[in-house]
C-alpha cells in the first residue's frame, strides 16, 4: 500500500467518523437536548474535521518533500510529531 492510499484511507476514515459525530449532533438538536451537551459532541466533531485535515496536510508536505528529494524515517517522525502537535493544539 502507498503512503497516499494509507493516508487516503486513514483521511477517509475519520471524515466518516465525523459524518457520523454530526449526524447524532444533528439528531440531538432534533430532540432537543440539553445545549451544553449538543456543544460538546459539535466540538468532538470539529476537532474530528481538523484531525482529517491536518492529516492531509501532512500527506501534501510528505509528497512536497519528497519531490524535493527529501525522504526518509526521521522527516517522516518529524512530520508526524508536527501533525501530533497541530491536532492538539491547533
Amino acid at each position: 500500500m502507498s503512503d497516499w492510499d494509507q493516508s487516503k484511507a486513514q483521511v477517509l476514515a475519520r471524515l466518516k467518523r465525523a459524518e457520523g459525530q454530526v449526524r447524532a449532533v444533528a439528531g440531538m438538536v432534533e430532540r432537543e437536548e440539553d445545549c451544553e451537551k449538543v456543544a460538546q459532541q459539535l466540538a468532538a466533531a470539529r476537532k474530528a474535521l481538523d484531525k482529517a485535515f491536518y492529516d492531509l496536510v501532512a500527506c501534501m508536505t510528505q509528497r512536497e518533500l519528497a519531490a524535493l528529494g527529501i525522504k526518509g524515517t526521521q522527516a517522516q517522525a518529524r512530520l508526524s510529531h508536527m501533525t501530533d502537535l497541530l491536532a492538539r493544539y491547533g
